[in-house]
């Protein structure tokens, strides 16, 4: 009987790994329109880093993360940069 559970266990681990299938990745992208504007995420983003950089005088090449927060009724971005820095600007 231990002959025939040592083949199992051997042919088992002869046989190869399934590979992992991978998918695709979805590109999206984000347009913010009202009152006849239209702001894309990249534009909110770049808006964003650049008052960290020239109203803050803050390094651009520290960004890790920026969070955006859109209020359209008040025409304001509010974001936070690294979860520890926060600001805003006017659409």
């Amino acid at each position: 009987m231990e002959k025939e559970v040592k083949k199992t266990a051997k042919t088992a681990a002869k046989k190869p790994a399934k590979k992992p299938v991978k998918k695709a990745a979805v590109k999206s992208s984000v347009t913010l329109e009202f009152n006849g504007n239209s702001y894309s995420y990249d534009d909110l983003v770049k808006n964003a880093k650049n008052v960290y950089r020239y109203d803050m005088k803050k390094k651009v090449a520290d960004i890790k993360t920026v969070d955006l927060y859109v209020k359209p009724e008040e025409s304001t971005v509010y974001f936070v940069v690294n979860g520890e820095e926060n600001g805003s600007y006017s659409l």
